[in-house]
């Protein structure tokens, strides 16, 4: 299983960025789809997944309203689109899978610890 994040950048306050995750060797069955954040000094924090059954979402309140995350599944990519950028959204972001997951509203934030697999960060900075 491989996971390629990218799109990450330097934007001002008020700018977007569209942050991909090019995903494969897995098949599209059930699984979960998350990005997460992380800025130097703090904990990784789940922002969004999707789910493949029925493209359920969650969304973290600090983000929510301004994000979107979607997928192209006959590019096997997701899709995180970011609008109005803080400078508190700077972070290293980062996709993974959870295999077999679920992702749903109610069930609140995807855990770090439930992904199965990883892409590498791709850096967000957004300069007041």
């Amino acid at each position: 299983v491989q996971l390629q994040a990218s799109g990450g950048g330097l934007v001002q306050a008020g700018g977007s960025l569209r942050l991909s995750c090019a995903a494969s060797g897995f098949t599209f069955d059930d699984y979960a789809i998350a990005w997460f954040r992380q800025a130097p000094g703090k904990e990784r924090e789940g922002v969004s997944c999707i789910s493949s059954s029925d493209s359920s979402t969650y969304y973290t309140d600090s983000m929510r309203g301004r994000v979107t995350i979607s997928s192209d599944r006959a590019k096997n990519t997701f899709y995180l689109q970011v609008n109005s950028l803080k400078p508190e959204d700077t972070a290293a972001y980062f996709c993974a899978v959870d295999l077999y997951g679920i992702c749903d509203n109610r069930m609140g934030p995807p855990l770090w610890w439930h992904m199965d697999h990883w892409g590498q960060g791709t850096q967000v900075t957004v300069s007041s």
